[in-house]
């Protein structure tokens, strides 16, 4: 499984605008870290699926994050920001951003 991070907005939406996505293949992890992830993206999934909030204009600097992921010739994306974000979307991008920072 392939999972792509993009951050974009907030104060730094400049600096980012110019990173390339952050990509994690979990094939380079091992069993059980690649299995905590899958079990992140389907609670962070049905967290999304379920959301109604809608962004707030107050918050004009607000960071939002995509997460894709591949697998089986399919891709799905989850989007969250920072006043939007479910507990089980941030979870998943605490550890994400671990797994990427160790590459």
């Amino acid at each position: 499984m392939k999972i792509t991070l993009v951050t974009d907005g907030g104060l730094a939406a400049t600096v980012l605008a110019d990173l390339p996505p952050q990509v994690l293949d979990t094939d380079t992890l091992s069993e059980g870290a690649a299995a905590e992830l899958h079990r992140l993206l389907s609670a962070a999934a049905r967290s999304v699926a379920e959301g109604t909030e809608e962004p707030s204009s107050l918050a004009r600097d607000a960071m939002s994050y995509s997460i894709t992921v591949e697998e089986g010739g399919h891709a799905s994306v989850l989007v969250q920001s920072d006043t939007t974000m479910s507990e089980e979307f941030a979870a998943l991008l605490r550890r994400l951003r671990q797994h990427l920072a160790r590459q």
